[in-house]
Protein backbone atom coordinates (compact mmCIF):
# COMPACT_ATOMS: atom_id res chain seq x y z
CA UNK A 1 0.00 0.00 0.00
CA UNK A 2 1.37 3.35 -0.88
CA UNK A 3 2.15 5.58 1.94
CA UNK A 4 0.32 9.51 1.95
CA UNK A 5 3.92 10.83 1.54
CA UNK A 6 4.56 8.85 -1.70
CA UNK A 7 1.38 9.28 -2.94
CA UNK A 8 1.75 13.38 -2.06
CA UNK A 9 5.08 13.11 -4.08
CA UNK A 10 3.83 11.44 -6.98
CA UNK A 11 0.82 14.03 -6.76
CA UNK A 12 3.42 16.39 -7.50
CA UNK A 13 5.47 14.95 -9.80
CA UNK A 14 2.41 14.33 -11.88
CA UNK A 15 1.39 18.09 -11.19
CA UNK A 16 5.01 19.49 -11.86
CA UNK A 17 4.89 17.21 -15.43
CA UNK A 18 0.93 18.45 -16.41
CA UNK A 19 2.46 22.16 -16.03
CA UNK A 20 5.60 21.93 -17.60
CA UNK A 21 3.57 19.42 -20.70
CA UNK A 22 0.63 22.78 -21.06
CA UNK A 23 3.37 25.34 -20.76
CA UNK A 24 5.50 23.62 -23.68
CA UNK A 25 2.09 23.65 -26.17
CA UNK A 26 1.43 27.20 -25.09
CA UNK A 27 4.68 28.02 -26.26
CA UNK A 28 4.48 25.84 -29.08
CA UNK A 29 0.95 27.82 -30.44
CA UNK A 30 2.23 30.95 -29.69
CA UNK A 31 5.73 30.65 -31.66
CA UNK A 32 3.73 28.43 -34.28
CA UNK A 33 2.49 29.83 -37.60
CA UNK A 34 -0.89 31.17 -37.10
CA UNK A 35 -3.63 29.65 -38.59
CA UNK A 36 -5.40 32.64 -40.26
CA UNK A 37 -9.17 32.89 -40.78
CA UNK A 38 -8.96 31.47 -44.79
CA UNK A 39 -8.77 28.11 -46.18
CA UNK A 40 -5.59 28.34 -47.95
CA UNK A 41 -3.97 29.77 -44.69
CA UNK A 42 -4.63 26.88 -42.54
CA UNK A 43 -3.29 24.22 -45.77
CA UNK A 44 -0.45 26.44 -45.31
CA UNK A 45 0.38 25.75 -41.92
CA UNK A 46 -0.82 22.15 -42.39
CA UNK A 47 1.54 21.64 -44.98
CA UNK A 48 4.11 23.40 -42.15
CA UNK A 49 3.68 20.92 -39.81
CA UNK A 50 3.45 18.19 -42.24
CA UNK A 51 6.95 19.14 -43.50
CA UNK A 52 8.47 19.64 -39.89
CA UNK A 53 7.34 16.32 -39.01
CA UNK A 54 9.27 14.73 -41.97
CA UNK A 55 12.41 17.39 -40.77
CA UNK A 56 11.58 15.91 -37.19
CA UNK A 57 11.77 11.85 -37.90
CA UNK A 58 14.87 12.31 -40.38
CA UNK A 59 16.71 13.99 -37.81
CA UNK A 60 16.06 11.82 -35.11
CA UNK A 61 17.29 8.72 -36.88
CA UNK A 62 20.48 10.62 -38.56
CA UNK A 63 21.35 11.31 -35.00
CA UNK A 64 20.51 8.41 -33.66
CA UNK A 65 22.32 6.49 -36.34
CA UNK A 66 25.28 8.87 -35.54
CA UNK A 67 25.17 8.97 -31.89
CA UNK A 68 24.64 4.92 -31.73
CA UNK A 69 27.85 4.52 -33.84
CA UNK A 70 29.51 6.66 -31.93
CA UNK A 71 28.78 4.64 -29.05
CA UNK A 72 29.12 1.13 -29.81
CA UNK A 73 31.70 1.23 -32.20
CA UNK A 74 33.97 3.96 -29.81
CA UNK A 75 37.83 3.30 -30.08
CA UNK A 76 37.69 1.32 -26.31
CA UNK A 77 35.55 -1.08 -27.30
CA UNK A 78 38.37 -1.83 -30.58
CA UNK A 79 35.86 -2.57 -32.90
CA UNK A 80 36.80 -4.27 -36.15
CA UNK A 81 36.14 -2.24 -39.16
CA UNK A 82 33.95 -3.96 -41.85
CA UNK A 83 35.54 -4.95 -45.03
CA UNK A 84 33.07 -4.29 -47.51
CA UNK A 85 34.36 -0.99 -49.56
CA UNK A 86 30.20 -0.31 -50.89
CA UNK A 87 26.73 -1.78 -51.23
CA UNK A 88 24.74 -1.72 -53.76
CA UNK A 89 21.24 -2.19 -51.55
CA UNK A 90 22.48 0.55 -49.14
CA UNK A 91 23.09 3.20 -52.24
CA UNK A 92 19.59 2.29 -53.31
CA UNK A 93 18.25 3.19 -50.36
CA UNK A 94 19.27 6.19 -49.00
CA UNK A 95 18.74 6.82 -52.91
CA UNK A 96 15.54 5.70 -53.00
CA UNK A 97 14.25 7.25 -49.23
CA UNK A 98 15.22 10.78 -50.26
CA UNK A 99 12.98 10.70 -53.48
CA UNK A 100 10.09 9.18 -52.10
CA UNK A 101 10.28 11.92 -49.29
CA UNK A 102 10.97 14.54 -51.89
CA UNK A 103 7.77 13.38 -53.57
CA UNK A 104 5.54 12.94 -50.57
CA UNK A 105 6.34 16.59 -49.84
CA UNK A 106 5.82 17.87 -53.36
CA UNK A 107 2.50 16.75 -54.04
CA UNK A 108 0.60 18.63 -51.49
CA UNK A 109 2.83 21.62 -52.16
CA UNK A 110 2.53 21.45 -55.60
CA UNK A 111 -1.21 21.17 -55.03
CA UNK A 112 -1.42 24.58 -52.72
CA UNK A 113 0.62 26.27 -54.75
CA UNK A 114 -1.69 25.97 -58.01
CA UNK A 115 -4.65 26.87 -55.62
CA UNK A 116 -3.03 29.95 -54.55
CA UNK A 117 -2.17 31.13 -58.46
CA UNK A 118 -5.67 30.70 -59.65
CA UNK A 119 -7.45 33.85 -59.49
CA UNK A 120 -10.28 33.50 -61.68
CA UNK A 121 -13.98 33.31 -61.42
CA UNK A 122 -13.59 36.28 -58.40
CA UNK A 123 -16.51 37.88 -56.91
CA UNK A 124 -14.81 40.99 -56.50
CA UNK A 125 -11.71 42.99 -57.52
CA UNK A 126 -9.71 45.04 -55.41
CA UNK A 127 -7.06 47.16 -57.00
CA UNK A 128 -4.27 48.17 -54.48
CA UNK A 129 -1.68 51.14 -55.01
CA UNK A 130 1.31 51.31 -52.47
CA UNK A 131 2.76 54.81 -51.99
CA UNK A 132 5.02 56.61 -49.89
CA UNK A 133 3.59 56.01 -47.22
CA UNK A 134 -0.16 54.87 -47.09
CA UNK A 135 -2.29 52.66 -49.32
CA UNK A 136 -5.08 53.03 -51.99
CA UNK A 137 -8.07 50.77 -52.30
CA UNK A 138 -9.98 50.81 -55.66
CA UNK A 139 -13.42 48.46 -56.01
CA UNK A 140 -13.24 48.30 -59.60
CA UNK A 141 -16.99 46.96 -59.45
CA UNK A 142 -18.19 49.44 -57.85
CA UNK A 143 -16.43 52.32 -58.76
CA UNK A 144 -15.39 53.41 -55.57
CA UNK A 145 -12.06 54.19 -53.89
CA UNK A 146 -10.62 56.23 -51.27
CA UNK A 147 -7.06 56.42 -49.28
CA UNK A 148 -5.88 54.60 -45.94
CA UNK A 149 -3.82 56.41 -43.81
CA UNK A 150 -1.83 55.49 -40.35
CA UNK A 151 -4.29 56.65 -37.66
CA UNK A 152 -1.91 56.42 -34.66
CA UNK A 153 -1.51 59.84 -33.07
CA UNK A 154 1.92 61.65 -33.33
CA UNK A 155 1.64 62.29 -29.57
CA UNK A 156 2.02 58.10 -29.39
CA UNK A 157 4.98 58.07 -31.13
CA UNK A 158 6.90 61.05 -30.27
CA UNK A 159 6.56 59.41 -26.75
CA UNK A 160 3.91 62.39 -25.30
CA UNK A 161 1.40 59.80 -24.40
CA UNK A 162 1.01 56.02 -23.64
CA UNK A 163 1.49 53.87 -26.71
CA UNK A 164 -2.12 52.74 -27.52
CA UNK A 165 -2.73 48.67 -27.94
CA UNK A 166 -2.72 49.21 -31.98
CA UNK A 167 0.40 51.05 -31.95
CA UNK A 168 1.39 51.71 -35.69
CA UNK A 169 -1.34 49.19 -36.80
CA UNK A 170 -4.47 51.57 -36.94
CA UNK A 171 -5.48 53.18 -39.79
CA UNK A 172 -8.22 56.13 -40.81
CA UNK A 173 -10.12 53.38 -43.41
CA UNK A 174 -9.79 50.33 -43.15
CA UNK A 175 -10.64 48.15 -46.15
CA UNK A 176 -13.74 46.62 -46.15
CA UNK A 177 -14.36 43.06 -47.93
CA UNK A 178 -17.05 40.55 -47.72
CA UNK A 179 -17.53 37.31 -46.42
CA UNK A 180 -17.62 34.08 -48.44
CA UNK A 181 -16.89 35.55 -51.67
CA UNK A 182 -13.53 35.67 -53.41
CA UNK A 183 -11.95 38.57 -53.72
CA UNK A 184 -8.70 39.33 -55.86
CA UNK A 185 -5.90 41.99 -55.50
CA UNK A 186 -4.29 43.68 -57.90
CA UNK A 187 -1.03 45.54 -56.44
CA UNK A 188 0.84 48.05 -57.67
CA UNK A 189 2.89 51.13 -56.88
CA UNK A 190 3.09 55.01 -57.33
CA UNK A 191 6.71 55.33 -56.36
CA UNK A 192 8.79 52.75 -54.92
CA UNK A 193 8.36 48.65 -54.51
CA UNK A 194 5.69 47.72 -51.38
CA UNK A 195 4.45 44.79 -49.75
CA UNK A 196 0.44 44.20 -49.10
CA UNK A 197 0.78 41.72 -46.20
CA UNK A 198 -2.34 40.42 -43.88
CA UNK A 199 -0.62 37.26 -41.90
CA UNK A 200 -4.68 36.40 -41.32
CA UNK A 201 -5.03 36.05 -44.99
CA UNK A 202 -2.08 34.24 -45.87
CA UNK A 203 -1.35 36.97 -48.48
CA UNK A 204 1.74 38.93 -49.00
CA UNK A 205 1.83 40.46 -52.19
CA UNK A 206 4.58 43.14 -53.44
CA UNK A 207 3.27 45.73 -55.36
CA UNK A 208 5.74 47.41 -57.69
CA UNK A 209 5.77 50.57 -59.65
CA UNK A 210 4.84 49.73 -63.79
CA UNK A 211 3.63 46.14 -63.04
CA UNK A 212 0.28 44.82 -61.73
CA UNK A 213 0.68 41.53 -59.22
CA UNK A 214 -2.40 39.33 -57.97
CA UNK A 215 -3.73 37.71 -55.54
CA UNK A 216 -6.93 36.36 -54.42
CA UNK A 217 -8.45 35.16 -50.83
CA UNK A 218 -11.88 33.71 -48.82
CA UNK A 219 -12.41 34.87 -46.10
CA UNK A 220 -14.48 32.86 -43.79
CA UNK A 221 -15.09 34.92 -40.69
CA UNK A 222 -16.25 38.24 -40.15
CA UNK A 223 -13.54 40.22 -38.05
CA UNK A 224 -11.00 43.36 -38.05
CA UNK A 225 -7.73 42.07 -39.27
CA UNK A 226 -4.36 43.88 -39.60
CA UNK A 227 -1.33 43.75 -41.69
CA UNK A 228 1.66 46.02 -42.40
CA UNK A 229 4.00 46.98 -45.82
CA UNK A 230 6.21 44.31 -45.63
CA UNK A 231 9.31 45.46 -47.96
CA UNK A 232 11.37 48.49 -46.83
CA UNK A 233 10.24 51.25 -49.06
CA UNK A 234 11.63 54.66 -46.87
CA UNK A 235 11.95 56.57 -43.84
CA UNK A 236 8.72 56.16 -43.14
CA UNK A 237 7.92 52.17 -43.79
CA UNK A 238 7.18 51.90 -39.98
CA UNK A 239 4.01 53.56 -40.32
CA UNK A 240 2.32 51.70 -43.12
CA UNK A 241 -0.34 49.58 -41.61
CA UNK A 242 -3.29 47.23 -43.51
CA UNK A 243 -6.41 47.35 -41.91
CA UNK A 244 -9.39 45.18 -42.97
CA UNK A 245 -12.67 45.25 -41.75
CA UNK A 246 -14.54 41.99 -43.05
CA UNK A 247 -18.55 42.11 -42.77
CA UNK A 248 -21.17 39.63 -43.41
CA UNK A 249 -21.89 39.59 -47.48
CA UNK A 250 -25.28 41.68 -46.21
CA UNK A 251 -23.74 44.18 -44.12
CA UNK A 252 -20.78 44.74 -47.41
CA UNK A 253 -23.69 45.49 -49.82
CA UNK A 254 -24.84 48.20 -47.67
CA UNK A 255 -22.01 49.88 -46.83
CA UNK A 256 -20.93 49.88 -50.66
CA UNK A 257 -24.20 51.62 -51.02
CA UNK A 258 -23.58 54.04 -47.72
CA UNK A 259 -20.08 54.79 -49.10
CA UNK A 260 -22.25 55.82 -52.75
CA UNK A 261 -24.37 58.23 -50.66
CA UNK A 262 -21.58 59.90 -48.83
CA UNK A 263 -19.70 60.17 -51.98
CA UNK A 264 -22.59 62.73 -53.28
CA UNK A 265 -22.83 64.44 -50.07
CA UNK A 266 -19.14 65.66 -50.43
CA UNK A 267 -19.69 66.27 -53.77
CA UNK A 268 -22.35 68.70 -52.90
CA UNK A 269 -20.29 69.92 -50.10
CA UNK A 270 -17.45 70.34 -52.32
CA UNK A 271 -19.77 72.58 -55.04
CA UNK A 272 -20.54 74.41 -51.58
CA UNK A 273 -17.17 75.07 -50.57
CA UNK A 274 -15.88 76.21 -54.37
CA UNK A 275 -18.94 78.68 -53.77
CA UNK A 276 -18.02 80.51 -50.47
CA UNK A 277 -15.19 82.79 -50.50
CA UNK A 278 -13.29 82.08 -47.21
CA UNK A 279 -11.03 84.09 -45.30
CA UNK A 280 -7.49 83.95 -44.42
CA UNK A 281 -8.45 82.80 -40.95
CA UNK A 282 -10.73 80.37 -41.72
CA UNK A 283 -8.20 78.43 -44.89
CA UNK A 284 -5.42 78.72 -42.03
CA UNK A 285 -7.58 77.37 -39.37
CA UNK A 286 -8.17 74.05 -41.49
CA UNK A 287 -4.39 74.23 -43.10
CA UNK A 288 -2.74 73.96 -40.13
CA UNK A 289 -4.63 70.58 -39.41
CA UNK A 290 -4.28 69.76 -43.29
CA UNK A 291 -0.70 70.21 -42.71
CA UNK A 292 -0.05 68.32 -39.45
CA UNK A 293 -2.19 65.11 -40.63
CA UNK A 294 -0.12 64.91 -44.50
CA UNK A 295 2.86 67.26 -44.55
CA UNK A 296 4.60 67.41 -41.02
CA UNK A 297 6.54 64.15 -41.66
CA UNK A 298 8.71 64.82 -44.06
CA UNK A 299 8.27 68.82 -43.52
CA UNK A 300 8.39 69.12 -39.74
CA UNK A 301 5.74 70.57 -37.79
CA UNK A 302 7.49 73.83 -37.80
CA UNK A 303 8.52 73.65 -41.25
CA UNK A 304 12.14 73.27 -40.48
CA UNK A 305 12.36 70.22 -43.28
CA UNK A 306 14.76 67.57 -43.08
CA UNK A 307 17.83 68.69 -45.23
CA UNK A 308 17.47 68.59 -48.99
CA UNK A 309 15.30 65.37 -49.25
CA UNK A 310 12.69 66.96 -47.27
CA UNK A 311 13.33 70.85 -47.57
CA UNK A 312 12.30 73.59 -45.04
CA UNK A 313 9.02 75.30 -45.75
CA UNK A 314 10.26 78.31 -43.06
CA UNK A 315 11.55 80.69 -45.65
CA UNK A 316 11.29 78.43 -48.96
CA UNK A 317 11.57 79.13 -52.01
CA UNK A 318 8.59 77.11 -52.86
CA UNK A 319 5.74 79.02 -50.44
CA UNK A 320 7.78 82.20 -50.72
CA UNK A 321 7.71 82.02 -54.62
CA UNK A 322 4.87 82.38 -57.51
CA UNK A 323 1.76 81.15 -56.29
CA UNK A 324 1.04 79.60 -59.33
CA UNK A 325 4.58 77.39 -59.36
CA UNK A 326 3.45 76.36 -55.10
CA UNK A 327 -0.09 75.03 -56.48
CA UNK A 328 1.29 72.96 -58.95
CA UNK A 329 3.90 71.38 -57.04
CA UNK A 330 1.48 70.87 -54.28
CA UNK A 331 -0.93 69.63 -56.46
CA UNK A 332 1.06 67.30 -58.75
CA UNK A 333 4.21 66.63 -57.02
CA UNK A 334 7.68 66.93 -57.76
CA UNK A 335 9.15 64.59 -60.36
CA UNK A 336 12.55 62.41 -59.28
CA UNK A 337 11.45 63.79 -55.55
CA UNK A 338 9.29 62.53 -52.81
CA UNK A 339 7.06 64.95 -52.82
CA UNK A 340 3.44 63.28 -53.75
CA UNK A 341 0.59 64.55 -55.69
CA UNK A 342 -2.33 65.79 -53.26
CA UNK A 343 -4.56 66.77 -55.77
CA UNK A 344 -5.85 63.03 -55.91
CA UNK A 345 -5.85 62.84 -52.25
CA UNK A 346 -7.61 65.90 -50.97
CA UNK A 347 -10.23 67.92 -51.48
CA UNK A 348 -10.24 71.48 -53.01
CA UNK A 349 -10.71 73.45 -49.63
CA UNK A 350 -7.65 70.93 -48.21
CA UNK A 351 -5.92 71.98 -50.74
CA UNK A 352 -6.36 75.89 -50.94
CA UNK A 353 -6.05 75.69 -46.71
CA UNK A 354 -2.89 74.09 -46.96
CA UNK A 355 -1.23 76.48 -49.59
CA UNK A 356 -2.58 79.16 -47.82
CA UNK A 357 -1.53 77.95 -44.21
CA UNK A 358 1.94 77.39 -46.22
CA UNK A 359 2.78 80.71 -47.58
CA UNK A 360 1.66 82.50 -44.06
CA UNK A 361 3.04 79.94 -41.45
CA UNK A 362 6.35 79.72 -40.44
CA UNK A 363 7.72 83.05 -40.77
CA UNK A 364 6.67 83.60 -43.92
CA UNK A 365 4.27 86.44 -44.66
CA UNK A 366 3.24 86.44 -48.36
CA UNK A 367 -0.48 87.48 -47.66
CA UNK A 368 -2.10 85.17 -50.09
CA UNK A 369 -4.76 83.40 -50.03
CA UNK A 370 -5.66 80.85 -52.29
CA UNK A 371 -9.49 79.67 -52.79
CA UNK A 372 -10.96 76.41 -53.43
CA UNK A 373 -12.37 77.74 -56.51
CA UNK A 374 -9.15 78.42 -58.29
CA UNK A 375 -7.68 74.64 -57.03
CA UNK A 376 -10.73 73.61 -59.08
CA UNK A 377 -9.79 75.59 -61.69
CA UNK A 378 -6.11 74.56 -61.58
CA UNK A 379 -7.95 70.71 -61.85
Amino acid sequence: MISITTRFRLHRCLTFFALLGSSNMAFAAEMDMRAGVTDISQRILQLHHYSLAICVVIGLLVFGTMFYSIYAHRRSKHPKPATFHESFRVEVIWTTVPVLILIGLAIPATSALIDIEDNSDADLTVLITGSQWKWHYQYLEADLGYYSNMATPEEQINNFETKGRNYLLEVDRALVLPTDKKVRFLTTADDVIHSWWVPDFAVKQDAIPGYINEAWTRINTPGLYRGQCAELCGKDHAYMPIEVEVLAEEEFDQWIVDQRLAIELASGQAVADRAKTWTMAELIDIGQQVFLDHCATCHEADGSGQGSTYPALAGGEIPNGPMAAHINQVMNGAVDTEMQAWAPQLSDLELASVITYERNAFGNTTADIVQPITIFEAR
